[in-house]
């Protein structure tokens, strides 16, 4: 794979010159990307570019490339929605290439250069599509080609369908799946561990494009509280977002949470709304998106928004005609806020989308990243993007990872390398991120939430974890609501690092029986599974025993001595990070005597 940053010679975002003679200008990567293409000249040909960072007009400057110099005549693309073919046709006509986003049968018009058709098109008439492309020798675009295998018939389909095309250009921001359908006309690469897995011609990662001011920085805003729940067999069952649990129990707690009948939903949108208010003084024209998990879900959040901002929110409920003329309509305006179920969560370009509050139960890498894709796109230098989250250990996984770039896996790694393969236990991706509003899953046992309630848990920013807990509308949680929208990647850093100092010396100035929330700072209360806590208490016990055998002191008072000089409850009822603390320790006395 080959990964590139902006080349030195040209300004990062927007180089002073006007190549191929289609667009005013081309960015760095995107001024890399066509000259390693011309010099290659490859048939296929993949590049992986973060969302945001203008696939698009890479696409269609190689397409007038490849028309101008007559390498082909005709272009096809191929896109996940009905929304995006229209959007892409749109983007094509102005550079001059006229595509056909209605195209349906039968031989096209002479005013146009080609067509855009979806995947689930091709997968219904692929003999259309491969007589076309003998027909005429055809360029055809692959956008977000990961969907090209998101069942047997449509990567079969665009296989036979576009098997004699001249040239193929593959397209993603997010290569990777969970599951191991391999995506057509992409190349696997085995690794050292015997693992396939996918190789890019070009890679433009988030971090680069960061770097580069390309795309926004991305501050994850994450709320915790107390969830109360009925299950099925009529157990009320209370826990604490953040707080170990089985997977099931997880679940079930987010879904509370999300419920639009209790106070969290309420309080974090009310947030979510005050932090577009800051966002706006420095983008006026600043839009919020809440991602629903159903339908009945975002009419309800409509409802509550309407509430809190005395405005009727954009509601985008699936992908018909009406939909693409109310996200057309939202992104040319200046209205506060849009709820959707799925369709906006990829591809669509709203560029003045920059709050976003994550209210869905689709705990998948690849959604979770297409999502976050819909804030990053930068019109200006210094606008920040802000994405609100559930305290879930699976979705902060997620957020503190974003710069990590990933390929497609092609193979299961071998029986216990699951630390290798993080989604390993996602093998629903594609039926998670594409099932029906209203499908149940197997996660999603049948329950009753009863109440919950809402509490600022962290902030989450470049890998790092920043803040104290505190109420709904207090001036703890202000502290962070009130960030400027306009700032570098280095001064929204080092502007939380201050802000976290301040809650901590306002923190220890205040009597301890004022302390009503955990006055400890976010990197001093990591989110752990039930499953992370186990293998913790484990590896203490183990520590312990090695300590035992070194040292000749019975286990029960190391553990007692553990306790003493680091605090806390016995190992069982201890925290992910009372239990770290006490590792560091027992190794700590270990060593001294070595």
């Amino acid at each position: 794979m080959t990964t590139t940053t902006a080349s030195h010679h040209l300004s990062p975002a927007f180089p002073g010159r006007a190549p191929w003679g289609t667009a005013n200008k081309l960015r760095a990567w995107q001024q890399g990307a066509m000259e390693r293409y011309v010099q290659e000249q490859p048939r296929d040909f993949l590049a992986v570019a973060t969302p945001g960072a203008g696939k698009t007009t890479f696409a269609l400057t190689l397409a007038s490339w490849l028309l101008h110099h007559h390498v082909v005549q005709q272009i096809t693309v191929v896109a996940p929605t009905e929304h995006l073919k229209k959007q892409w046709a749109e983007a094509a006509a102005r550079i001059g290439i006229k595509l056909d986003p209605d195209y349906s049968a039968g031989p096209l018009s002479k005013e146009y250069h080609g067509v855009a058709v979806t995947y689930a098109g091709v997968g219904v008439r692929p003999m259309l599509h491969r007589n076309r492309c003998e027909q005429r020798k055809t360029l055809v675009i692959l956008d977000e080609i990961h969907h090209a295998g998101d069942s047997k018939s449509w990567g079969e389909a665009c296989q036979e369908a576009f098997d004699p095309a001249t040239r193929r250009l593959a397209l993603t921001g997010t290569p990777f799946r969970s599951d191991t359908n391999p995506i057509p006309f992409v190349q696997y690469e085995e690794g050292n561990d015997g693992i396939r897995r996918s190789s890019a011609d070009y890679t433009y990662g988030y971090g680069n494009a960061l770097a580069d001011g390309v795309v926004r920085p991305v501050i994850f805003l994450s709320y915790s509280g107390n969830m109360r729940w009925r299950t099925k067999a009529g157990d009320e069952i209370a826990a604490r977002l953040g707080e170990p649990m089985t997977k099931d129990a997880i679940g079930q707690a987010w879904r509370t949470a999300l419920a639009p009948t209790g106070e969290w939903i309420p309080n974090v949108l009310a947030a979510a709304d005050k932090r577009l208010t800051e966002v706006r003084k420095g983008i006026p024209d600043a839009g919020g998106l809440v991602i629903a998990t159903d339908q009945d879900s975002a009419r309800s959040y409509a409802k509550i928004l309407k509430k809190v901002t005395g405005e009727t929110p954009t509601v985008v409920l699936s992908d018909e005609k009406a939909a693409s003329k109310k996200i057309d309509q939202f992104s040319g305006d200046e209205s506060r806020w849009m709820v959707a179920v799925r369709m906006v969560s990829e591809g669509v370009d709203v560029p003045r989308l920059a709050v976003g509050v994550y209210a869905t139960t689709i705990s998948t890498p690849l959604f979770f990243a297409q999502a976050v894709g819909r804030f990053v796109r930068s019109r200006r230098r210094g606008e920040t993007a802000s994405v609100f989250v559930p305290t879930i250990p699976m979705l902060l996984d997620f957020a503190n990872e974003m710069e990590v770039e990933r390929d497609h896996v092609l193979d299961k790694p071998k029986k216990g390398s699951d630390e290798e393969n993080p989604f390993s236990e996602e093998d629903k991706l594609l039926a998670d991120a594409e099932k029906l509003e209203d499908e149940e899953t197997e996660e999603q046992l049948p329950f009753e939430a009863l109440e919950s309630d809402a509490v600022f848990d962290r902030v989450l920013y470049d890998g790092a974890e920043f803040g104290m807990q505190a109420h709904p509308g207090s001036e703890e949680e202000q502290d962070y609501l009130g960030i400027p929208g306009l700032l570098e990647p280095d001064q929204v850093q080092l502007l939380l690092q201050k802000r976290q100092s301040r809650q901590i010396a306002h923190s220890r100035q205040k009597p301890a029986e004022e302390a009503d929330l955990l006055e400890k700072p976010a990197e001093a209360r990591p989110v752990v599974t039930h499953k992370q806590l186990l293998s913790l208490r484990k590896q203490l016990n183990t520590m312990v025993s090695a300590y035992t055998h070194q040292s000749g002191k019975p286990h029960g008072v190391i553990h007692n001595e553990l306790r003493r000089v680091c605090g806390g409850p016995p190992s069982a009822e201890a925290t992910a990070h009372q239990i770290q603390t006490r590792i560091a320790k027992v190794q700590e006395w270990a060593t001294r005597m070595t």
